[in-house]
C-alpha cells in the first residue's frame, strides 16, 4: 500500500512514528506543503521560513540517501495533499499529529478532502512526549497549573524512541516541485545570525548539550554571560529533534538533570493547555483580566522594540532578538515584563513582536510565557511580582558581558555603572562617551513609580471581577 508521510513539524528520521507506519505500510512518497496562510498570516517570520527552508533541504538530502525523495508543494493543503496523494496512488497519509487551533482545522479540512476521495488520515504521535489526553489529574481533568502537572507528566512511561531508518521505499515519481527562495515568497531578508538549520546539526547540538553542559544547567542556565542553555528550542519548534528522545537521553545520564526536563515539561504544558484551551490565543486565560486597560503608547512600544528603553538588560534584550533571532529565556521574561508591566502595554503587542522575529517563535510557548509574565495566563506570575529590571541584570550579568556584547554604546561604562548608566556623574558620561540622553537614552520610565501604577491597575480590575462591579 502506497503512502504519503505528510512532514509538518516533525523535520527529521529519527523517532518518526509516523514515518515508520508508513514504510511498514509500503512504498513512501514524502510530502512538505508550504502553506501561505501560515508563511504570510499572524505569524509571518523571515526568520523562521529561512530557517524551515534550510531544514527542508537538509531532510530532502536525508531522504535521498535512503532512497525516496521530498515533494514539495506551495498552497492549501486541503487541495494539495488529496492532489498528491492522488498523483502517487496513495491509500493512507501520515502525519505527526499537531496541535494549535489552526493546525487541528487544517487537519480535519484534509482528512475529510481525503476520505471523499476513500483515502485514510492517520495521525500519530512524535511532537510531544505525552498527549494532551494523556496527563490528567486524579479526577481526569486537564491540568492548568503546572506543579500538578509535571507530577502527573513526569509519571506516564516513556515508549523507547525509534532509530531512523536505513532505507524508504519511494512511491511513484511524480514531479517533486521545488523549494523556493525566501524573496519569492514575499519575506524581508532575515538575519544572518541563525544557528546551523537541519536534523544534523540540531542532533551535533544536542551531543555537545547532553556531554557535559546539561549537567550543570541549573545553576547556569538564567545566566546571561554564559552559555548554560541548551540552544535546543528551534529544533524542538520544527522537530528536527524528538522531545521523546531529549527526554529520555537526558534522564539515562549520570547526572541531576531534573531541572533541564522540567523545562522541556513547560513546553509540553503550553501546548496542552492551547489544546484544551484554543481560547488563549486571542484572549488571556485568565478571564478577571480581560478587562485590564493597557496603555496606548506608540513610542513607548517602538522604545521598547528597538531597545531604546534606557534600562540596559532590557535593551540588550530587544537588539539580541533583532540581530539574532534569539533572546535568551531569562531576558524574555525580563523584556516581557517590562512591557506589560512597567510600560502598562497590552502583552500581545509583544506576543506578535516576538513571533514576528523568534526563529523557535511557536505559538503555544510563546502565547504561554507572554500570559505568564503579563499575569493574566494558566499558572502565572503573581501580578504583583514585577522584575526589577536593574537587579535583574546584576544577579545574572554581573559583569556586564551580555550588556556590553549587545549596547556596544555602554562598552567603556564603568561596571559600577553599566546596570545603571543614568546614575554616572557627568564627567563618567564624558569619559566613557556614553552621555544619557545623547548615546544612550534615560530611561523611558520610573520602575518604581511604574511599578505602582501597575499593581494597582491589577487590583481593581481584580476587585471589580470579584464584586462583579465592571
Amino acid at each position: 500500500m502506497t503512502s504519503v508521510l505528510w512532514f509538518r513539524r516533525d523535520l527529521r528520521l529519527h523517532d518518526h512514528p509516523a514515518l515508520a507506519a508508513a514504510i511498514e505500510a509500503g512504498p513512501v512518497a514524502p510530502l512538505f506543503v508550504l502553506d501561505p496562510a501560515l508563511l504570510s498570516g499572524r505569524w509571518a517570520s523571515a526568520n523562521r521560513t529561512a530557517f524551515l527552508l534550510a531544514s527542508l533541504q537538509e531532510l530532502d538530502a536525508a531522504l535521498r540517501e535512503r532512497g525516496a525523495r521530498l515533494h514539495v508543494r506551495i498552497g492549501r493543503p486541503a487541495d494539495d495533499v488529496p492532489r498528491f496523494a492522488r498523483e502517487v496512488g496513495a491509500a493512507a497519509v501520515f502525519v505527526s499529529r499537531d496541535y494549535s487551533p489552526y493546525a487541528r482545522r487544517r487537519d480535519a479540512a484534509v482528512a475529510r478532502a481525503l476520505a471523499g476521495q476513500g483515502i485514510a488520515f492517520h495521525a500519530r504521535r512524535g511532537t510531544l512526549v505525552h498527549e494532551p489526553e494523556d496527563v490528567r489529574g486524579a479526577a481526569g481533568q486537564p491540568l492548568t497549573v503546572f506543579t500538578p502537572f509535571y507530577r502527573a507528566w513526569s509519571a506516564l512511561p516513556l515508549r523507547a524512541p525509534l532509530p531512523a531508518p536505513a532505507a524508504i521505499p519511494a512511491a511513484g515519481h511524480p514531479d517533486p516541485g521545488a523549494l523556493p527562495r525566501l524573496e519569492a515568497l514575499g519575506l524581508p531578508r532575515p538575519v544572518d545570525a541563525v544557528l546551523p538549520a537541519g536534523e544534523s546539526a540540531a542532533r551535533a547540538r544536542l551531543e555537545r548539550f547532553l556531554a557535559g553542559p546539561v549537567c550543570a544547567y541549573a545553576d547556569t542556565r538564567d545566566r546571561l554571560d554564559l552559555a548554560g542553555t541548551s540552544r535546543l528550542s528551534q529544533d524542538l519548534r520544527f522537530g528536527l529533534l524528538s522531545p521523546l528522545e531529549v527526554v529520555t537521553r537526558a534522564r539515562a545520564l549520570p547526572c541531576d538533570t531534573a531541572k533541564f526536563v522540567a523545562e522541556v515539561a513547560w513546553r509540553e504544558f503550553y501546548h496542552h493547555i492551547l489544546w484544551h484551551h484554543p481560547r488563549v490565543l486571542r484572549e488571556p486565560f485568565q478571564q478577571a483580566y480581560a478587562a485590564i486597560p493597557w496603555r496606548g503608547d506608540p513610542a513607548a512600544f517602538e522604545a521598547w522594540a528597538a531597545g531604546r528603553t534606557g534600562y540596559p538588560l532590557v535593551d540588550a534584550a530587544m537588539r539580541e532578538l533583532a540581530a539574532t533571532g534569539y533572546m535568551h529565556n531569562r531576558a524574555r521574561m525580563v523584556a516581557a515584563s517590562f512591557l506589560a508591566k512597567e510600560l502598562l502595554l497590552d502583552w500581545r503587542l509583544g506576543e506578535t513582536h516576538f513571533m514576528r522575529h523568534l526563529v523557535d517563535g511557536d505559538v503555544a510557548n510563546n502565547d504561554g510565557g507572554w500570559q505568564w509574565a503579563a499575569s493574566v495566563g494558566t499558572d502565572p506570575q503573581p501580578y504583583f511580582r514585577i522584575f526589577n529590571p536593574v537587579l535583574q541584570s546584576k544577579k545574572f550579568d554581573p559583569g556586564g558581558v551580555y550588556l556590553r556584547r549587545w549596547l556596544p554604546e555602554l562598552r567603556r561604562v564603568p561596571d559600577r555603572y553599566i546596570h545603571e548608566p543614568w546614575t554616572m556623574p557627568p564627567s563618567v558620561q564624558q569619559a566613557a562617551g556614553c552621555v544619557i540622553g545623547r548615546d544612550y537614552p534615560a530611561p523611558i520610565v520610573d520602575h518604581a513609580a511604574a511599578r505602582v501604577r501597575a499593581v494597582h491597575v491589577f487590583e481593581q480590575v481584580r476587585n471589580a471581577a470579584t464584586t462583579g462591579d465592571r
